[in-house]
């Protein structure tokens, strides 16, 4: 049986894998705060336990095991997001951080009860799918780093490694960059500066690796 510690592995792991991020200790390590035994204990413990592989490269990935258990959590964790903002009313910045708290203890009947409740929400409030709903992610949305000057863009979602930075989703929320906000990409500064972007009533500059972290639909997907 997985460790609360372990859960939270698999779900940074599933995370960087959707984000396209090669997943080796050393990131590990950074995400977690901890030192490089400490990650190669713990990985030693997953390869054990069938969650996870490593190649050659030292490359890590989720096995079929792993991956059914990340997405078991991801569940817990969106739906608890749900729960907090549009129950309780919780900002949207400051869900994450609670819903990490209440994911490990719910039941597996706890967990369909809240989705009943709740309607069977298809995403988390920041656009991420539920596993198990009907919500799939957009499979032509692209990180907003990507779209060019004069694209019209639909924001689809934050990319969940952005949600644990209570600041940087203060932020985006009171920019108005969330799930829904049409904006057009106005100017992007050259030698990686910021990328300018044109809503309802402002234009607001963000920096490359944040637009990043913000994934968009574009054009004719974004009139859909």
């Amino acid at each position: 049986m997985a460790t609360p510690l372990i859960e939270e592995y698999l779900e940074i792991i599933y995370h960087m894998s959707q984000e396209g991020v090669p997943i080796i200790g050393a990131r590990l390590m950074e995400k977690f705060g901890v030192s490089a035994p400490t990650v190669t204990t713990t990985v030693k413990r997953m390869i054990r336990q069938g969650f996870i592989e490593v190649n050659e490269r030292k490359e890590i990935a989720l096995t079929a095991r792993g991956h059914q258990l990340a997405e078991s959590m991801l569940r817990r964790h969106r739906l608890s997001e749900r729960l907090l903002t549009d129950v309780l009313g919780i900002a949207w910045h400051r869900v994450h951080a609670e819903a990490c708290r209440i994911e490990h203890s719910l039941s597996p009947e706890v967990e369909e009860k809240l989705s009943l409740a709740l309607g069977h929400p298809p995403t988390c409030p920041h656009g991420n799918p539920i596993p198990g709903n009907v919500g799939e992610a957009d499979g032509t949305a692209i990180p907003l780093r990507q779209a060019k000057v004069g694209d019209t863009v639909l924001v689809a979602r934050i990319s969940e490694v952005a949600e644990e930075d209570d600041e940087l989703m203060a932020y985006l929320q009171l920019q108005g960059l969330t799930p829904g906000s049409s904006l057009i990409v106005v100017e992007k500064a050259p030698f990686n500066g910021p990328i300018s972007l044109r809503g309802e009533d402002r234009v607001v500059a963000i920096s490359p690796e944040v637009a990043a972290k913000v994934w968009v639909a574009v054009g004719a997907d974004a009139e859909a």
